[in-house]
């Protein structure tokens, strides 16, 4: 559990959808179970090297807009990729304590802002799925912004759209890379999540304030500007 985090200077909090909020183990099983067999079948490979094909292919878009992007991914496998997802929607799942956190910004009287690099059907889907999109007060898709976080040209973007303060914003995220990022632009406060696939072992601590669910994170005690410091 992180020991203190100033809530009372936090105004924003912005928040990751995949592997933050929801469990990473629907996109992990779409991307290492499911599409490379749809694959295989598609052009008639061998399932290694199907695996092979597709862990290659993501590689050497990872970082960018085209990661992320279903139609991009459709276009290069030859696969219907929004109805694969649609197949295993079952999986998707949001992470423990996550809900309660949410009501817990809310009632403490924060900002609430859903920054996600999902591609705007896959986030569709989501929200339809887990019934969250009622817990933000703004939700913000990388694909409408045209980079993704992991690229400094993001966060400028962001708040064009989105105002915040960079001293008094917490993000919190899975991903060390736009944490990095996030810190290089000003973003005070940061966490990342250790957890964010249920079916793998949670990964290490690293140079961020970390936690494996929102219950460790310390109790939001007041609205924003009640506390005299924490």
């Amino acid at each position: 559990m992180i020991a203190s985090l100033a809530w009372s200077r936090i105004r924003t909090v912005l928040l990751d959808m995949d592997g933050t909020l929801l469990d990473l183990r629907f996109d992990n099983h779409f991307w290492r179970e499911l599409v490379p067999v749809r694959y295989a079948e598609r052009h008639g490979l061998p399932l290694a090297r199907a695996r092979a094909e597709v862990a290659n292919r993501t590689r050497l878009v990872e970082g960018t807009l085209a990661w992320y992007c279903l139609d991009y991914w459709s276009r290069e496998l030859a696969l219907d990729i929004v109805a694969l997802k649609r197949e295993i929607e079952h999986l998707i799942a949001v992470h423990p304590h996550a809900v309660e956190f949410l009501d817990a910004l809310r009632t403490a009287g924060k900002r609430v802002v859903l920054v996600t690099n999902a591609h705007p059907r896959s986030l569709t889907l989501k929200m339809e799925k887990t019934r969250l999109a009622g817990h933000f007060d703004v939700i913000v898709c990388a694909h409408d912004l045209g980079f993704v976080k992991e690229q400094p040209e993001f966060w400028p973007r962001l708040r064009e759209v989105e105002p915040f303060d960079p001293a008094t914003t917490l993000l919190v995220d899975d991903n060390l890379a736009i944490l990095r990022t996030a810190r290089a632009q000003g973003i005070a406060y940061l966490v990342s999540v250790l957890r964010p696939d249920s079916a793998d072992p949670p990964k290490p601590p690293g140079e961020f304030p970390a936690i494996h669910d929102f219950s460790e994170l310390p109790p939001i005690s007041g609205r924003t500007g009640d506390e005299a410091g924490d």
